[in-house]
């Protein structure tokens, strides 16, 4: 059940982030979660967008420098430990990792976190089996 997140590469300065946003807004595309790293020289813009066939298309006409890549999202409730449940399982399975980060849904007291991890089909099967509940593109999008 991966989802797809896109990673776009822009120069760490002022004002990519803007555009590259306001770009997707003027397609009417929907970011449901978005992640910023950054080096000295450039920055990582991760996004889940609804249409990732549309912001692919919308990207590259644009000649912007982007990676498609899957990702794990996982429902958990918004409160104090549920990220440490979900991260801990996967650590006693010796899940690694990659990066993690989250966001909260529209007022249902609900969070959905979004997981790198290098083996997606194994960790989905453990959260499954401890009751947790891992997301797929359109669950995701109905939150």
């Amino acid at each position: 059940m991966a989802v797809r997140q896109i990673s776009i590469f822009m120069e760490n300065k002022v004002g990519p982030l803007a555009e590259i946003t306001a770009l997707l807004a003027q397609h009417q595309i929907n970011m449901r979660a978005l992640s910023v790293a950054e080096t000295q020289d450039f920055g990582i813009l991760r996004i889940i967008v609804e249409d990732p066939e549309k912001a692919e298309a919308v990207l590259r006409d644009n000649q912007l420098i982007f990676r498609e890549s899957a990702v794990l999202a996982v429902a958990m409730e918004d409160s104090p430990g549920s990220m440490a449940s979900v991260v801990g399982k996967l650590a006693q399975a010796d899940i690694p990792v990659e990066y993690a980060y989250a966001f909260i849904t529209h007022g249902t007291g609900n969070a959905c976190l979004i997981l790198k991890v290098n083996d997606i089909a194994a960790a989905e099967a453990l959260l499954k089996k401890a009751g947790m509940k891992p997301l797929d593109e359109h669950q995701l999008n109905t939150l």
